[in-house]
């Protein structure tokens, strides 16, 4: 019985907002979950509930494992193993797949179109140039 207190104390909690996420991503995407209930907890005479829907905890490890990747901000968030990088222009906190990344997903289109209007506008003036 201790042994499942120390494990159950060492998990990772989740705040009010971290666990709406995490039970939306459970309702969608756990291959486990039927009408709130486990399948893999269920012995076929009493339907289990989903401990991972009524905890702040990290309880169920095919959650952990499976579904929760999936969502790479609230895993980095929970979990702490990505590190946290912010929007050079925004200071959006952002995740990064590259090391190229340095914007959050508005500032990055931002950028983009500066960029692509910079480049064009260079380039009809070389062409004005070498037509003269």
């Amino acid at each position: 019985m201790e042994r499942a207190a120390t494990e159950t104390a060492d998990l990772p909690r989740m705040t009010a907002e971290q666990s709406a996420k995490a039970n939306a991503l459970i309702r969608e995407l756990c291959a486990n979950f039927d009408d709130g209930c486990c399948l893999l907890l269920d012995d076929g005479y009493d339907p289990c509930p989903c401990p991972q829907l009524i905890s702040n905890s990290l309880l169920c490890r095919y959650f952990r494992s499976a579904v929760l990747p999936s969502d790479r901000e609230l895993y980095g968030e929970i979990v702490e193993q990505l590190p946290r990088w912010c929007c050079c222009i925004c200071g959006k906190p952002i995740t990064r797949t590259s090391n190229a990344v340095k914007y959050c997903k508005i500032c990055a289109a931002r950028q983009r179109r500066k960029k692509d209007t910079e480049r064009k506008r260079e380039k009809r003036l070389l062409v004005r140039k070498t037509a003269l």
